[in-house]
């Protein structure tokens, strides 16, 4: 019997789930349809196609992932083992990062407990996270005090900064005898350059501006922020590869990555079609005007996507803290480590070929 091509996709023919049922089993065979079946192919697309050799892989992080344990359970090991080459996300998360750097802790709550009997007992809570104030008041002493440091009197990126912070935050960790805790010294040790796209935007930028009160020279400029990730970009397509996105939730840090193509194509004038693979975890609705729920198609109205790489892109519509470890896990049963590309060390050999190219551009 002659079927229609609609019927051509694999028979739901689900196995049972036992106790021997794997993450690579559960998803591939359990997650049949809905955002179970999103998150499958989102797993899929980064352990296939965007964990080649020849991909330089982006990731964005909004939302309170790092006071969550993300950090440590996921991100930190996708780093080392080279799945990750360079990070976009919210300074919050990398204030909050440095809690676990510094052997601070965090604790399970409950978001129902009355926040007015948890500030009388000083307690801070990021919904059902809780933590004591004196955890802000210690880490913020400490970013106040490696800020003092002669190194940061000057002009930087925000990688330059963090990786700076990094140093500081490892030789912490050595010094406590504390391993594999922070973010920021896992990006520092491997090269992996941390950018924050609104870096005013969280405790760290209040204590830069704080030591700005008292005469620090540290200024943060965006400009080089902007022009590194777009270097980032444009050498990896330029070396033969691809750029892929995996953004989890949406925010600033997802338009910072995004808007590398525009910043190629339409303002430096530099021939280029678009990032070629694109993952996003979110919980937003597109219907409302936001980028945080913008989906690829319309990206590619921007420049932001190559239209032509539209089927290696997936929106799933559920929570970060669901669907970061999943996949993490489903990468780590289906890839072998990569080499680290160390994009940190090369800062300055992709800005030379983004302003070699920009040299040529009729746009100057």
């Amino acid at each position: 019997m002659n079927k229609s091509r609609f019927l051509q996709g694999k028979r739901i023919a689900p196995t049972p789930i036992t106790k021997e049922t794997s993450v690579v089993q559960l998803i591939e065979n359990n997650f049949q349809a809905y955002n179970a079946a999103r998150l499958r192919e989102g797993a899929q697309l980064f352990a296939e196609r965007m964990l080649a050799d020849d991909v330089t892989v982006g990731l964005t992080l909004t939302g309170a992932l790092t006071p969550a344990g993300l950090g440590i359970s996921a991100i930190i090991p996708l780093i080392e083992a080279g799945f990750v080459d360079w990070i976009i996300t919210t300074g919050a998360n990398l204030y909050h990062d440095t809690h676990f750097g510094l052997g601070l802790s965090m604790h399970r709550g409950s978001h129902q407990i009355s926040d007015v009997v948890l500030r009388e007992e000083g307690v801070v809570r990021i919904y059902d996270i809780f933590f004591d104030y004196e955890v802000l008041l210690s880490t913020d002493a400490f970013f106040r005090e490696i800020i003092r440091a002669e190194e940061f009197q000057r002009e930087m990126s925000t990688a330059e900064f963090h990786y700076l912070c990094g140093k500081y935050v490892a030789e912490r960790e050595r010094v406590m005898g504390l391993r594999n805790q922070s973010l920021l010294a896992a990006a520092y040790h491997h090269g992996v350059p941390l950018y924050t796209s609104s870096p005013g935007d969280s405790s760290i930028g209040m204590n830069v501006a704080a030591m700005e009160l008292q005469g620090g020279k540290l200024r943060i400029n965006p400009s080089a922020d902007v022009n590194e990730t777009a270097a980032i970009v444009l050498t990896a397509k330029r070396g033969g590869g691809k750029s892929a996105i995996f953004i989890c939730g949406g925010g600033s840090p997802k338009n910072f990555a995004l808007q590398t193509e525009p910043q190629i194509q339409e303002v430096l004038g530099i021939e280029e079609k678009g990032h070629d693979l694109f993952l996003q975890i979110t919980d937003a609705r597109p219907d409302t005007g936001g980028l945080s729920g913008a989906t690829p198609s319309e990206a590619v109205s921007w420049g932001k996507i190559d239209p032509d790489q539209l089927p290696g892109t997936v929106v799933c519509y559920v929570d970060s803290t669901v669907a970061l470890p999943l996949i993490t896990a489903y990468a780590f049963a289906k890839r072998e480590p990569r080499k680290l590309k160390r994009l940190y060390d090369r800062r300055e050999e992709m800005m030379n070929l983004l302003k070699s190219e920009y040299a040529k551009s009729e746009r100057r």
